[in-house]
């Protein structure tokens, strides 16, 4: 099976389940950035965000709602989470299986997203803006 984490939702790999039901799997990851690193997957093959069935999308969000609660009140006592979703190789997704970090977060763990943000005009960021509204088609 090419797709690793179809495999684990599939029970042909081993997985260190924190959570389970019918859209979605959580389970600890393998390389953890942080202690206590979780991922959220669909059951449901998708390989990148255009392809998530919207159902499954809000469902990953809700689980990861509560597993980061979970963590915060676990003896791991992070001090903040993050929720990472890389979309395309280029945003860093490794495994083409759409999936949600869940990551506790504590002072100086070396984990983060950095850049050099600009600061546009406010007549760039409505340029920007009306092209992904455009983009849209039905904003609905």
């Amino acid at each position: 099976m090419d797709c690793v984490f179809c495999a684990i939702v599939a029970g042909d790999l081993p997985a260190s389940t924190v959570y389970d039901d019918d859209r979605v799997l959580a389970f600890a990851d393998i390389r953890p950035a942080t202690t206590g690193h979780l991922l959220v997957v669909p059951k449901r093959h998708a390989a990148d965000l255009a392809a998530l069935e919207p159902q499954d999308g809000a469902r990953m969000f809700q689980v990861a709602q509560r597993l980061a609660a979970g963590l915060r009140n676990s003896p791991l006592e992070p001090e903040g989470v993050n929720l990472f979703l890389a979309d395309g190789e280029v945003a860093g997704q490794e495994v083409f299986h759409a999936h949600l970090h869940v990551l506790p977060r504590r002072t100086g763990d070396g984990f983060g997203v950095r850049a050099d943000f600009a600061s546009p005009s406010r007549e760039e960021l409505d340029r920007v803006a009306g092209l992904v509204r455009d983009a849209l088609g039905d904003p609905g």
